[in-house]
């Protein structure tokens, strides 16, 4: 469990869970990811070349890369040692550039180069794996998936939002907990709080727009007020 404290967390209720969406959507209405596209397959490139690499080191890259090529058939005549000129700044340049060029192949041959809007076709594309997946439907393809990152993951565990050893359970418990009026855009803005506020080392919790229904025992430690919860649950009974 990815918590700062030995002390167990407890999941949620379902009052301050809706509280919890409420305030995250007060304070980012239209979230989105920070990674720069146009289309869905410059999505597509994007998503697959963040993996183990940071939103800003992808967009360095692509920024110079999808001027010059950005459908299928461009970046696979660039072939890959091509593409490599362009992503040699981003983590395991040399294994994505490989996947890139034979997702471009497979896209043309069996897809007519369009991004499939579903989950078996994409992640049968080399270097697309369940995340990735995850991030395209909901993100190009608007469909309610949960892409489970380590901010997420984070998040969920320390506040109790979803607790879960793994990714896949954390995954399973927000899809089931979150209301659907916030479950399309529950995927970024999850993340955003993970990466501006509830980070990993010293969360800024005097800041959060969330800590009065977060059940972190650490939080106050951090920052958070210890006399909002009560009142703010009654405010909703």
């Amino acid at each position: 469990m990815l918590t700062t404290s030995a002390k167990p967390v407890k999941n949620m209720t379902k009052k301050q869970i809706q509280i919890f969406f409420e305030r995250l959507r007060e304070q980012r209405p239209h979230p989105k990811t920070e990674l720069n596209y146009s289309n869905p397959f410059e999505l597509l490139v994007a998503v697959t070349l963040s993996a183990q690499a940071t939103d800003v080191s992808v967009n360095k890259a692509t920024d110079k890369l999808f001027p010059v090529a950005n459908t299928p058939e461009a970046i696979f005549a660039l072939g890959v040692d091509g593409l490599k000129q362009y992503i040699k700044t981003i983590g395991l340049y040399n294994a994505k550039a490989e996947n890139v060029i034979k997702a471009c192949k497979i896209l043309i041959e069996k897809h007519n180069s369009i991004v499939p809007d579903n989950r078996a076709d994409l992640e049968a594309l080399p270097g697309v794996g369940h995340k990735t997946a995850n991030v395209v439907l909901n993100t190009a393809f608007g469909q309610a998936t949960m892409a489970v990152d380590t901010h997420i993951f984070r998040v969920g565990n320390r506040t109790g939002l979803a607790v879960g050893k793994n990714v896949l359970e954390v995954e399973q418990r927000l899809v089931k907990v979150i209301p659907k009026e916030f479950i399309l855009d529950s995927h970024h803005w999850l993340i955003l709080h993970g990466r501006y506020c509830c980070i990993a080392r010293k969360p800024k919790c005097n800041e959060c727009v969330v800590s009065d229904v977060c059940q972190w025992s650490d939080r106050f430690e951090f920052g958070a007020s210890k006399f909002v919860t009560t009142k703010t649950l009654e405010d909703k009974s």
